[in-house]
């Protein structure tokens, strides 16, 4: 898909591009540049859902007795199982604050260590009462990121950005430690998969000299081919938030209006990208962070789930394509906000925690399509199992027809360079 037209794109040229006109909000993640993908948070869920990690602060046994309650160490979080619950997984010295983790489907933790000028990549994994460690390797370069789990679980990749490219390395999976598996011209960011597989990975890149930021797909199974993928206009910056494999859909953020919008589109559709302006709200900017899975070629009936950062704080919003508008939902208290996962079936699942509970997850009904049977029951009586409880009542949104998906033009289109 080359996205060329917007829909509901009101001009708003007194508005520099990237400008949405909302003050940023106070957040504990680090610093994202405007319009750009969220960064890597210390709290990453495995793509099937299985499991998450984060680095989290508490007394464990280091070489310094006096630092142990301010030690970092890896936590490892199950969340498909009947009842949520955390594993610790210290070592004998303390983690760097900096340091990033991602779950594996199997249980392990990949955690990337900065070491001297490398960046260091091992596994993790209880064993009895102690914590297993396997070496990986290391990647000399001075900027890398661990890109968002692989749909296929098992592999993990990270992203080394220098000043005229930026490199894509398989850091765990592979047979003899880190591998280079494609080499991109000019500055990435960002970081979507568009498959099931782990194949297709989409990126938010600048050319080098500057210029607009494009979305474009490295094909991992071609040695790294890339083509474009977003091109609302020329001049405008176009960046790929999330994807979904099996209806299709595109959660995009761009310019091309005149500010900076959230907007949506269909994988290798010729329809226009659409900018809704119910994921505007005023005083409020609007983040996606998960995709309701398993509506094959029915990306408007895709559940989205939205993280909303304003004065109050972070809240939680719900929205489908077919609608016009955004629900908003209580989110349990020690959300860890913007982090979640969607079941099949339409059930999202938040993590929190707070002083009473280490370990919690929370399962929200998403509101129900028009003429569907309520099932509301069926997530409270989940959500009693698992110590966690809806947050929000079910709503009705109308029935909409899908949208078509044409073939996906990923290929045959290289980019020259």
């Amino acid at each position: 898909m080359t996205a060329c037209a917007i829909e509901d794109g009101t001009m708003e040229a007194a508005r520099p591009p990237g400008d949405t006109g909302v003050p940023a909000p106070e957040d504990a993640a680090p610093h994202v540049p405007a319009g750009a993908a969220p960064a890597p948070s210390p709290f990453t869920i495995a793509a099937d859902g299985s499991y998450a990690a984060r680095l989290t602060r508490g007394a464990v046994a280091t070489d310094h007795p006096a630092d142990a309650a301010q030690a970092w160490f890896v936590e490892r979080w199950t969340l498909d199982g009947h009842e949520p619950y955390a594993v610790p997984l210290p070592l004998d010295q303390p983690e760097e604050r900096d340091s990033q983790v991602l779950p594996l489907a199997d249980g392990r933790v990949l955690i990337q260590r900065r070491v001297a000028d490398r960046h260091a990549f091992s596994l993790l994994y209880p064993t009895g009462p102690g914590t297993g460690e396997l070496p990986l390797g290391s990647v000399g370069c001075a900027e890398t990121s661990l890109l968002p789990p692989s749909p296929d679980g098992a592999s993990a990749y990270a992203l080394s950005v220098g000043a005229h490219c930026s490199d894509v390395w398989l850091v765990a999976g592979g047979a003899h430690g880190p591998e280079l598996v494609a080499r991109v011209p000019g500055r990435c960011s960002g970081g979507v998969w568009l498959d099931g597989t782990g194949r297709l990975l989409a990126l938010d890149r600048e050319m080098p000299g500057g210029g607009p930021v494009k979305a474009v797909v490295v094909d991992l199974g071609r040695g790294g081919e890339v083509t474009p993928l977003l091109q609302i206009t020329p001049e405008s910056n176009d960046r790929l938030l999330l994807a979904d494999a099996d209806s299709g859909l595109l959660l995009i953020r761009s310019d091309a209006p005149g500010g900076d919008r959230l907007g949506w589109g269909v994988l290798g559709s010729c329809l226009p990208v659409r900018f809704p302006a119910c994921l505007r709200p005023a005083g409020a900017t609007v983040t996606p962070f998960a995709v309701q899975p398993g509506q094959m070629l029915m990306p408007e009936s895709c559940a989205v789930a939205l993280r909303i950062d304003g004065a109050p704080g972070s809240s939680l919003g719900v929205w489908r394509p077919a609608e016009r508008r955004l629900h908003r939902l209580a989110a349990p208290e020690g959300w860890r906000a913007g982090r979640g996962v969607w079941t099949r079936d339409g059930v999202l699942k938040l993590p929190y925690s707070h002083e009473d509970v280490a370990c919690g997850v929370a399962l929200l009904e998403a509101p129900a399509e028009h003429g569907a049977r309520p099932v509301a029951g069926r997530a409270a009586e989940a959500a009693e199992e698992s110590g966690g409880q809806p947050s929000g009542a079910t709503v009705s949104l109308p029935m909409c027809r899908p949208i078509p998906l044409g073939q996906a033009p990923l290929m045959g289109r290289t980019v020259p360079g």
